[in-house]
């Protein structure tokens, strides 16, 4: 029987354990040019324990940004910044992939520089809010992606691998759940086009795998790993044919070669097995547990075969040495949501660990 705490290989890295740290926004790249502080080197240094880090969503290029505070790998500032973040990871051992997360719809013209307003695969608004740094604000209509503008988001993808390899990140997660561009293109309702990027499961899973490939094609296929959320309706998101779409999507993506794929598992806990099933490669579960945190019951689904890796998140924000405490069976602090997006040190790199055990004397 495999356990949580056996070294698994991933992407040619060998990891410690096979606990993941799921991406989690914290909305503290504060100052000009969406760069990641010292502040966040701490942050991810702490947590080096896991099995495998997987940064908050960075924005690919400036549109991308649906968030404040947000990071992005798009500038030679942003890529100077990681290589610290990273740095800092390695001298403690640990891998580090960074999620891309270009939001698309999600987020709001006074978040972007330049003019620029959101986007999306149709013009069509998501039904409620974003917080900006003027308090909340109703989602607005995207502009609809042309062709050109298509290819260019693509491009905008494997460029920020390519810089993300550079800033010294041992690969990239791309997000394409929760309601994000690349899930925007998965849901009829809010891809509504009839060209080649949408209407059956063929085109509406091009996009995915095409930045997919592109990104495979930058950096190598063993550094890419994807995130999705079949059925997750987060960010109003509506999509039917979960076997269909996503059937298709793993059937396109097995020749790419990918480090892993993440299931961020929904109510609908009968997909996964079937996508455990068609998936050949690593397979990474961040289980539904909703509404409680992921916690030590979901080490389980590694023994019992259900995933290779499991991925926590409130419960890794709250630990830093999560690893250590799942295995000692806890104690396990708890999350404090007040201080998730957004602030300083408190709630962000002050939960304590578990303090080191005494050299016996002699």
């Amino acid at each position: 029987m495999t356990t949580a705490f056996e070294p698994i290989v991933l992407g040619g890295k060998r990891l410690a354990n096979r606990v993941a740290m799921a991406p989690m926004t914290r909305s503290r790249a504060f100052g000009p040019g969406a760069e990641p502080t010292d502040l966040m080197a701490t942050y991810y240094a702490q947590r080096a324990s896991a099995g495998l880090v997987v940064t908050e969503g960075i924005q690919p290029s400036p549109v991308g940004q649906g968030y404040p505070d947000t990071p992005g790998l798009h500038t030679p500032g942003q890529v100077r910044a990681w290589r610290a973040v990273t740095d800092a990871v390695h001298r403690e051992g640990g891998v580090i992939f960074a999620q891309l997360m270009h939001t698309g719809r999600v987020g709001h013209p006074s978040l972007l520089p330049d003019g620029l307003v959101p986007v999306g695969p149709s013009a069509v608004a998501a039904k409620g809010r974003v917080f900006t740094h003027e308090g909340p604000k109703d989602f607005v209509t995207p502009k609809e992606l042309s062709e050109a503008e298509i290819r260019q988001t693509i491009d905008d993808f494997a460029a920020a691998a390519r810089n993300a390899v550079e800033a010294g990140f041992d690969g990239v997660e791309l997000h394409g759940a929760n309601g994000y561009l690349i899930h925007q293109f998965l849901a009829p309702g809010s891809n509504q086009r009839n060209d080649a990027w949408g209407g059956d499961a063929q085109g509406r899973t091009r996009f995915a795998v095409e930045v997919a490939t592109a990104v495979a094609e930058a950096i190598g296929g063993h550094r890419v790993g994807l995130r999705i959320s079949p059925g997750n309706v987060f960010n109003d998101i509506t999509e039917n044919d979960l076997a269909g779409v996503y059937g298709t999507l793993l059937e396109r993506l097995s020749g790419l070669g990918l480090a892993y794929l993440h299931v961020m598992e929904g109510p609908d806990r009968e997909v996964t097995p079937r996508l455990r099933e068609a998936w050949s490669g690593t397979f990474v579960l961040n289980p539904f547990t909703y509404p409680d945190a992921t916690g030590p019951d979901a080490l389980k689904l590694i023994e019992d075969g259900s995933a290779d890796m499991v991925a926590y998140g409130a419960l890794f924000l709250a630990n830093p040495d999560l690893p250590r405490r799942l295995a000692a069976g806890g104690p396990f602090n708890s999350p404090d949501q007040a201080t998730f997006y957004g602030g300083d040190q408190r709630g962000y790199t002050d939960y304590p660990a578990l303090p080191t055990p005494s050299a016996p004397s002699v």
